[in-house]
């Protein structure tokens, strides 16, 4: 899925995936500047020097906006497997660089734990998407034996409650990787 930046809400042309692409590196600037209550679509547009009524066609809210920033980053994230690597080795590395993927930026981090809890209909489908991305990669790692749905879905639970934490602000990304590493490993036989 490495570069599929296909709109939530539509299909895009090169110009539009572009306006796109400058809105959601506007936004994450902005977040920085101004945290994600400081945040705005009518902010990210001017930074972006877009029209906020163009900005809306893209984004129904701030949420959106900012589930699509980590949609955009974990569907660009390599898959790291190496396939010499034991299965748990696998599961970890997935586990880990999701769980790294936003740490650098606590702003983002906090902003992309409130979005995916919204209710927008837009964000529920990128939250599917990255359900999905997620999954799709867990499988992976998890190899031939990925046909224990209760080990997938405890998983699936492990990270979920684990970037939650974190994104709440009770622990940070790193301490979180490492747990999940650790808790990982207690559910992998």
């Amino acid at each position: 899925m490495s570069g599929n930046y296909e709109s939530t809400r539509r299909r895009l042309t090169s110009k539009q995936a572009e306006t796109v692409s400058r809105l959601t590196q506007c936004a994450v600037e902005v977040l920085r500047e101004k945290g994600f209550a400081g945040l705005t679509v009518r902010l990210v547009a001017a930074q972006a020097g877009v029209a906020p009524a163009t900005a809306y066609t893209y984004f129904s809210s701030k949420e959106h906006l900012v589930a699509e920033v980590f949609w955009r980053r974990l569907s660009a994230m390599p898959q790291d497997e190496d396939p010499s690597e034991d299965r748990t080795s696998r599961v970890v590395g997935v586990l880990r660089s999701v769980a790294l993927l936003v740490s650098d930026e606590p702003e983002l981090a906090g902003a992309v734990t409130t979005a995916l809890l919204g209710r927008d209909p837009d964000v529920a489908h990128l939250r599917g998407r990255i359900g999905l991305e997620i999954r799709r990669r867990l499988v992976a790692a998890l190899g031939s034996e990925s046909e224990d749905q209760d080990l997938l879905e405890g998983l699936e639970m492990l990270y979920a409650g684990a970037l939650l934490r974190a994104g709440m602000g009770y622990d940070s990304y790193v301490h979180i990787a490492d747990r999940l590493e650790s808790s990982a490993r207690m559910l992998l036989p």
